[in-house]
């Protein structure tokens, strides 16, 4: 008999397994490429030793000389907060009981809810990797009956999530509005509450997420004076590589290369990994045919495909802005966590618990974590790429 302690059992022995592995390789191309570990986690914070620059202490001399004098490594510490990730599944009492008898509708129903878990969890991971950890989603820059105008960041909403509204001085004017429909030929979004019509501008962010996301690509290629608590100005290699084009300059294999060059010459890291918006990939995709040339396919873990550009994946991602392309050596990157998806429990050891005043109950999962990059200037990205 299917019972909510069968639940709690499925859910903790069966299920958890094989959603960490999903969570972990299959939410997005470029988090199968980042190493996952649990060092330099310090209580809530990570503190990481990253060395730049090389070992001074080499020299050529006569045979009989001094020695060079030893200079170590040069080191600096970075350092960032844990960002707390929560995922939620729910089930009625109803479903419970319907599925009592029959263990097949009971695995239907788990199955289900883990099922929506993941697709939520694909859009905002994924959207995160390429975030500046702020949680902002678009500038809006008018809002009337439920309707949201965007200025940018349309690619960032979806029917069904939930969004805070933020107005220019910083203050919080709607909470816990739901996405209903998004039409991104007119970057418009409409949300479920009507109640406030006199939003003349500001911000939308994941709710209750402002300012609490992983320290995603966003942040290393912003223009803020520090990273991970280090000022950049006093270290060029916290700066990566940037390059806006001409209006006149179209993408070509020249532009790409050009790039990588420069990268690779000022770092000592190796471009391994491209990644792009869809508009910049169908560029590339039309370059190619001009000179009646194949694009070889590759394969990547976790069962995603993508281009090829010199042995090195070239994939689209819905989360790049427009006209853009960025050049990464993912082995710098990653992600530090206290510990890999876990369930919440009470003091009883148990996951499911009852929401209040409702006959549904919801098991959380979480994961403590934030994302470091050790080497920045090993990183570049391509804006205004011409179409």
């Amino acid at each position: 008999m299917v019972t909510l302690q069968t639940a709690e059992n499925a859910l903790k022995t069966v299920y958890l397994g094989a959603v960490t592995e999903l969570l972990n390789t299959k939410i997005n191309p470029l988090m199968t490429k980042i190493e996952q570990t649990t060092s330099d986690v310090w209580g809530k914070e990570i503190r990481k030793a990253v060395s730049y620059g090389i070992n001074g202490g080499i020299g050529a001399g006569d045979e009989d000389s001094i020695l060079p004098a030893p200079a170590g490594n040069n080191y600096l510490q970075f350092v960032t907060k844990l960002k707390n990730l929560y995922g939620q599944i729910e089930i009625s009492d109803k479903a419970v009981r319907a599925s009592s008898d029959e263990r097949g509708s009971f695995v239907d129903l788990l199955n289900a809810e883990l099922q929506g878990l993941l697709e939520a969890s694909k859009f905002n991971l994924g959207r995160m990797l390429y975030g500046d950890g702020s949680g902002k989603l678009a500038d809006v820059s008018s809002s009337m009956l439920g309707r949201l105008t965007m200025s940018d960041g349309i690619e960032n909403f979806i029917e069904g999530l939930v969004i805070d509204l933020y107005n220019n001085a910083g203050e919080l004017v709607l909470a816990g509005a739901r996405v209903t429909r998004v039409d991104r030929a007119s970057r418009l979004a409409y949300i479920n509450n009507t109640g406030y019509s006199t939003f003349s501008g500001g911000s939308a962010y994941v709710q209750g997420s402002k300012n609490k996301e992983i320290t995603g690509l966003g942040a290393l290629f912003s223009n803020s004076a520090t990273l991970y608590g280090v000022t950049r100005a006093q270290h060029q290699f916290l700066n990566p590589y940037q390059q806006a084009r001409l209006s006149s300059e179209y993408l070509d294999e020249a532009m790409i290369q050009t790039a990588i060059d420069s990268i690779e010459m000022n770092s000592s890291g190796t471009v391994n990994y491209i990644a792009c918006s869809l508009d910049v990939k169908q560029t590339y995709q039309n370059y190619m045919a001009q000179f009646k040339r194949n694009i070889d396919v590759m394969e990547l873990a976790g069962g995603f495909k993508s281009l090829s550009y010199n042995g090195i994946p070239l994939i689209h991602d819905r989360f790049i802005g427009k006209n853009t392309m960025y050049l990464l050596d993912t082995t710098a990157f990653k992600l530090h966590q206290l510990c890999d998806w876990r369930y919440l429990e009470n003091e009883n050891g148990k996951i499911l618990r009852q929401n209040q005043g409702k006959p549904t109950y919801t098991a959380t999962l979480v994961k403590y974590c934030d994302l470091i990059c050790e080497k920045p200037n090993a990183q570049g990205r391509i804006t205004n790429i011409w179409q």
